[in-house]
């Protein structure tokens, strides 16, 4: 159910009726409850068009929308807004149909092809906590997508590539040659990675024969090759142990790095030079971009081939776009990477647009994200300051919900105690970073993110048990109940329409790629539902039976779209806690 979708439909239909033609809707919903649930604000905006007053419009529109069925009362307010106040006995009905519909009452949409590049870890060194935010939020887009009825293609963009493999592939020669084992060897990717570095800098002849397997390996050398392809599957094993960890939806089908582009490369840039949008300057092959000129007036530069023959990320972006455009078929393409790199993506789609990569009508769109920044509002490191491990990060919220939960008087055995442990712990570090607007920065803080108090995962899961206990109580499971909604009470209408909302939610964060505000309705449903509790008594012994069960139907319709919610984000829920 779009109510706003709705509203807009029928004040359309009233607005042609009057013989306007293609005048905006604007249809918003209200601040305060005394003006009812939305509002129509389009009046002033047609009083400049009709040469005629504000209220007097309204009043015409009033004669011509037909809203009987679903509001109670209609009525014109200051200069000329329309306050709609909601029914409750279409809430109540609407309300029905969504608990007794699988999909919570919403609807797919137009389905298109959706291309997601998200967590792009790179293969070299194992993920570490500024590979989260693109992770989680890219999971949790994909999946909402996945809901509305999208075909969604998930793009690991894995740095798998580039001058560095030649000093790690040499290193692990060596380490073989000791008759080592590559997954000991490979154990700890920082580890390794640190070694070589200090090989290549301090080693005599080593730097040297760390170029020659790069030119071994670009080559097709059979022996570097299978090298290469040695480390990559330990190392992409590191990831697939991070994404288990996180409840990710990213498999090694998904993975798409860097090296898979190698064969058009060249073609790239041959097809850029042919067309004349890049030219010769100092040996490489640079694209001039007047679009993203200075204050100067000098354009903006964008290489894609350096002097000596190399290839950069700017042509293995290039080669995406053009796969993605034209060998998938996108409709839409969604980067999601940290803020700095924004203006690399901008140039990136102009140069592949000039160049016919992307056909008009794909849109090709960079969803940047701010920082995870530590207590002292730098970024997020450890104490000594080094890089933090991902994994290690994770398994240390798990423990820290442990010690949390030990303390509270759960009831749970050991092994529950250690589930529920592992849910409320990854699901406090991704709900804490998924609620943040992704476009800015954010402070990482334990005892914030696993309180049950606030817009919280712990919050919103223990919400979700005190559901499950009120059908235990009342000894009947939710899919069992054969009552009908009744809305009578204020907290009951607040609740209903709160419940009706979801899919303009959900469609804000398919169009933005913002699941903050999927975050913020859960965290808000969930603060309705407390308020209903407390003022509908439910399972008391003086409550009417038709009452009881109309109010257990509400809050069954809760429970499933707070699941439904939660498991969009990528967040387990419990049914104890």
């Amino acid at each position: 159910m779009n109510i706003h979708a709705l509203l807009i439909s029928r004040f359309s239909q009233a607005l042609a009726d009057m013989g306007i033609a293609d005048a905006p809707v604007p249809v918003a919903r209200s601040g305060r409850p005394e003006f009812g649930e939305y509002q129509f604000n389009g009046a002033m905006a047609l009083a400049k068009k009709l040469k005629q007053k504000p209220r007097d419009i309204a009043a015409k529109v009033l004669e011509h929308v037909k809203l009987d069925d679903m509001a109670s009362k209609l009525e014109i307010a200051g200069p000329g807004f329309i306050n709609i106040h909601l029914a409750d006995e279409w809430l109540a009905t609407a309300c029905q149909q969504a608990l007794e519909d699988t999909r919570s009452g919403v609807s797919e949409q137009d389905p298109k092809t959706i291309v997601v590049d998200y967590s792009s870890p790179n293969l070299a060194k194992e993920m570490h906590v500024g590979h989260l935010r693109t992770t989680i939020i890219g999971d949790a887009v994909v999946k909402l997508l996945e809901f509305l009825g999208h075909k969604v293609i998930r793009q690991n963009h894995m740095g798998d590539w580039g001058t560095q493999f030649g000093m790690l592939l040499a290193h692990l020669s060596d380490k073989l040659n000791k008759n080592q084992v590559a997954e000991t060897a490979l154990s700890d990717l920082e580890d390794f990675y640190r070694e070589a570095k200090v090989r290549f800098d301090e080693e005599e002849g080593f730097a040297d024969r760390a170029r020659e397997y790069v030119v071994r390996l670009q080559s097709g050398d059979q022996q570097c090759a299978e090298l290469w392809h040695l480390f990559i599957d330990v190392s992409i094993s590191h990831s697939e142990e991070v994404y288990k960890k996180l409840n990710v939806s990213l498999t090694r089908a998904d993975i798409m790095g860097e090296s898979a582009y190698n064969d058009d490369l060249a073609p790239v840039v041959a097809e850029l030079k042919e067309k004349n949008i890049v030219v010769e300057d100092q040996g490489a092959q640079v694209a001039f971009i007047p679009e993203l000129a200075d204050k100067e007036g000098n354009p903006a530069v964008y290489i894609v081939q350096k002097s000596g023959g190399g290839y950069l990320y700017a042509t293995t972006d290039l080669a995406a776009m053009r796969y993605r455009s034209g060998k998938l078929k996108a409709d839409r393409t969604l980067i999601l990477t940290d803020a700095r790199q924004a203006l690399h993506f901008k140039q990136t789609e102009i140069v592949g647009r000039k160049a016919g990569f992307m056909q008009p009508e794909q849109t090709y769109e960079h969803c940047p994200f701010g920082m995870m920044l530590g207590s002292d509002g730098k970024p997020f490191k450890t104490r000594s300051g080094g890089t933090v491990k991902l994994v290690e990060l994770l398994d240390e919220a798990v423990e820290r919900a442990a010690k949390l939960l030990a303390e509270r008087d759960t009831g749970l055995d050991i092994d529950e105690l250690k589930e529920v442990a592992r849910k409320v712990g990854i699901g406090a570090v991704k709900y804490a970073d998924l609620s943040k607007n992704r476009t800015t920065d954010y402070v990482f803080n334990w005892d914030t993110m696993l309180s049950f108090e606030g817009n919280t995962a712990p919050y919103l899961q223990y919400a979700y048990t005190r559901v499950q206990s009120l059908f235990r109580k009342a000894e009947v499971a939710p899919t069992a109940l054969q009552a009908r909604i009744s809305i009578e009470h204020e907290q009951e209408h607040a609740l209903a329409v709160q419940l009706l909302q979801l899919e303009e939610q959900l469609n804000v964060v398919a169009r933005d790629a913002t699941p903050h505000v999927l975050c913020s309705y859960l965290y808000d449903l969930a603060s309705h539902f407390m308020s209903f509790y407390e003022a509908c008594p439910i399972l008391k012994s003086d409550v009417p039976a038709a009452t009881r069960d109309s109010r257990l139907a509400l809050a069954a319709l809760v429970a499933k779209e707070l699941r439904l919610g939660l498991e969009l984000l990528g967040i387990e829920t419990l049914d104890k806690m």
